[in-house]
């Protein structure tokens, strides 16, 4: 999308967050009960059909539960931040709502999303970070079954044919990247793109290192960046990173024509089914010994609209209540690969899948997109990934590039 495509998204977006507010204002004064109805409606954007099969037979066991019949409907993910807004303005919401969890802290701004508490939802034994995702202005509105996050994958044969032991620091990720690089294979790969998936995969190092997406001229920051400006001048990378996204680093890694990748444990799945591919799973590298993994938390929150029935809400909140429980929130896990939300669920999942231990770590000092930016993360990622660009097409240095990213965040994300 062009930037004054972009622009033009924005602009909308605005517009209908604004139309969205006075709506709920005005709707708020006027609920009425409807507990006739036998039927919740879902709204997610789980368009695959096998996942939307998955989803759809969790919710239908939870709707049983709750005595409740369930409407499951999926619609593409970029579209359905608009399509929510657009029904709040029309006062048509869901009674049951999916969002990327970046996104929950602008809807719920609007006052289109009830807080859990009201209903009773166990809020116990999540990860700080995963109840932060959900929680705006002190109340949360959201919560999840399973969380992801970024790890790196390496090749096991690749790394024993060369001698190279699993890179735990950034001179030791530089170093093995550069001795796995051969004629056809690079050693590293990441997703440099221009979209929020660089800006996603460049966060571990930033926070890691001390950095924050609110400084990004601080020195911490320029030492992320120049790590990956040097992996690219090694020749460790290749420049097609600039445009490649994380479903193009899984092809590259399945095919053997890189050796090592950051990417998620959504990925695992389809690694597993690559014949001959011995590959393992570590933390990210941070750069000095000592240095705290921070790496973002991924995943979609669950969410209750504010509609004109009590009585709807509440049974919505039984049907999340069920979804977000242990037993739940293993199945999804074991299902996608993924992390479950609850601690010790977390912990004894761990044990019965070592491939994912490195996530499970991860995640318990994983940290969600908006915890500083709030509803600005789009404009702050925005500016994270032109950075990237400028800085890996050579056109800046990561200084310049990075001082560029925050002007680009300042200003709305217009680059």
């Amino acid at each position: 999308m062009g930037a004054a495509a972009r622009s033009s998204a924005r602009r909308r977006t605005a517009a209908l967050l604004a139309a969205l507010a006075l709506a709920v204002t005005a709707s708020g004064c006027a609920d009425t009960e409807d507990s006739g109805s036998p039927t919740l409606t879902v709204l997610d954007y789980y368009t695959d059909a096998t996942e939307h099969a998955q989803w759809g037979a969790l919710l239908q066991e939870c709707g049983e539960q709750a005595g409740v019949r369930i409407e499951h409907r999926s619609v593409p993910g970029p579209s359905l931040v608009t399509t929510v807004l657009r029904q709040a303005s029309s006062r048509t919401l869901p009674d049951l709502l999916m969002l990327d969890n970046p996104d929950v802290q602008r809807i719920a701004a609007t006052g289109a999303l009830t807080p859990l508490r009201q209903y009773g939802v166990d809020l116990d034994g999540y990860a700080e970070g995963i109840l932060s995702a959900g929680t705006y202005q002190g109340e949360v509105y959201g919560v999840t079954p399973a969380v992801n996050t970024v790890a790196l994958f390496y090749n096991k044969d690749m790394l024993d044919e060369a001698g190279v032991t699993v890179p735990r620091t950034w001179d030791e990720l530089r170093k093995a990247a550069a001795e796995l690089t051969r004629p056809g294979r690079y050693g590293m790969a990441v997703d440099a793109d221009a979209t929020f998936e660089s800006s996603w995969q460049f966060l571990p190092f930033l926070w890691s290192n001390g950095g924050t997406e609110t400084e990004l001229t601080s020195p911490e920051a320029a030492q992320a960046l120049r790590l990956w400006t040097d992996l690219l001048r090694d020749g460790s990378m290749s420049r097609s990173v600039l445009t490649w996204n994380q479903a193009d680093l899984h092809d590259r890694f399945a095919s053997g024509r890189t050796a090592m990748m950051i990417n998620g444990p959504w990925r695992i799945s389809a690694l597993e089914r690559v014949r001959g591919l011995r590959w393992g799973v570590a933390p990210v590298p941070v750069r000095a010994p000592g240095q705290t993994l921070v790496t973002p938390l991924g995943g979609e929150l669950w969410t209750v609209p504010r509609t004109a029935s009590e009585a709807r809400q509440e049974k919505a909140a039984q049907v999340l209540g069920c979804l977000t429980g242990p037993r739940h929130s293993l199945t999804v896990a074991e299902q996608y690969h993924t992390v479950p939300a609850r601690t010790e669920v977390a912990r004894t999942y761990a044990r019965r899948s070592p491939e994912l231990a490195a996530f499970v770590d991860s995640v318990r000092t994983a940290r969600p997109r908006t915890e500083r930016t709030g509803a600005r993360w789009p404009r702050t990622a925005t500016g994270i990934y032109t950075a990237i660009q400028l800085a890996l097409t050579g056109r800046e240095t990561p200084e310049q590039a990075l001082a560029e990213g925050r002007r680009i965040a300042a200003r709305g994300g217009e680059p």
